[in-house]
């Protein structure tokens, strides 16, 4: 489905990623952890085009979007929930949610039942049905969390990349954005997971990539990575 093949990529003259590999196969949840400064960020960024890979391939479902604009790359289907939210803050939580569908509403994506698939966003995201018509910059941090979530759910995305979901918030949250991404994954929907809680991660996850340094260090198998010696002693020792 998603498929990113010898990925170079970085800030002007500064390097992040060397060469990099990951597949993200139909209806599975992949992660990929690591330390702060690893380049997993730019991993996100340089795959939904907000940075240009200086090298490599990115597929999905079989088309080329490399260094593809970013508003392309979500007509094709790929939805984006950046680190640090990016809500629209002088917004409701209604029309944050509209936006997320925005390619479908224009019709360069199916449109399908928008209508009916915000209702079901709000039932999947209790906390914003309750919070429809406030505006998004007086949510909680927990709350605009999963606001970005359900706003890159409201594409109908082939697949979505998830960056840091638990950044910052309290422990009880983190536990509910987890829940929900089970409940995504209990639905078919393929996703790439950044996150800082290897552990979480990796308990969720099918299959993990382990990336220190701009390179993919070790991957494997989920339940393979949580019992890695060397995984558990560098990621899994203080992880929630």
């Amino acid at each position: 489905m998603l498929s990113i093949k010898n990925l170079q990529a970085g800030y002007g003259k500064v390097q992040v990623l060397h060469g990099i590999s990951i597949e993200v196969p139909k209806s599975q949840v992949i992660t990929l952890i690591g330390s702060n400064g690893a380049g997993k960020t730019t991993t996100m960024r340089s795959i939904t085009g907000m940075i240009k890979p200086t090298s490599g391939q990115i597929l999905l479902d079989g088309t080329d979007i490399t260094g593809a604009d970013s508003f392309k790359v979500a007509r094709l289907g790929l939805a984006h929930s950046p680190e640090g939210r990016r809500v629209f803050s002088t917004m409701s939580v209604t029309d944050n949610l509209i936006l997320g569908a925005f390619p479908r509403l224009t019709f360069s994506r199916p449109k399908g039942d928008v209508k009916g698939d915000l209702e079901k966003a709000m039932e999947l995201f209790p906390r914003l049905k309750e919070r429809r018509n406030q505006l998004a910059g007086t949510l909680s941090g927990g709350e605009q969390q999963m606001l970005a979530m359900a706003r890159a759910i409201m594409l109908n995305p082939e697949v979505i990349l998830l960056d840091e979901p638990s950044m910052g918030l309290a422990p009880i949250l983190v536990d509910e954005v987890f829940r929900i991404i089970e409940r995504l994954k209990s639905q078919g929907v393929t996703m790439l997971l950044v996150e800082q809680f290897a552990a979480a991660a990796l308990a969720v996850a099918d299959y993990g990539y382990v990336m220190e340094n701009g390179h993919i260090k070790v991957h494997g198998p989920a339940d393979q990575l949580k019992n890695d010696p060397a995984v558990i002693a560098a990621y899994l020792g203080g992880s929630h």
